[in-house]
């Protein structure tokens, strides 16, 4: 990350760049870019999960039938 003298640099720099008119403006509108494309991966996030689990139940096995209560019985124990 960044540390606090970098980001002041870079402060003076745009507001020496843009002046202070433009720089509010320019500020507001990348909040909105950066909004946007948050919005964007987060939808694109949700839809790839969702595929994922409607393929995730397409490929399931169906379910097995109960197993009998009754343990099978041998043919030397059923005489």
């Amino acid at each position: 990350m960044f540390s606090v003298p970098d980001i002041m640099v870079v402060s003076v720099l745009a507001l020496l760049l843009f002046g202070p008119d433009q720089l509010p403006k320019m500020m507001r509108q990348a909040g909105r870019v950066m909004r946007e494309v948050q919005n964007t991966s987060h939808s694109f996030i949700a839809e790839m999960e969702r595929a994922a689990d409607a393929n995730e139940q397409q490929q399931m096995p169906p379910p097995m039938p109960p197993a009998a209560t009754a343990p099978p019985q041998d043919d030397a124990t059923a005489r």
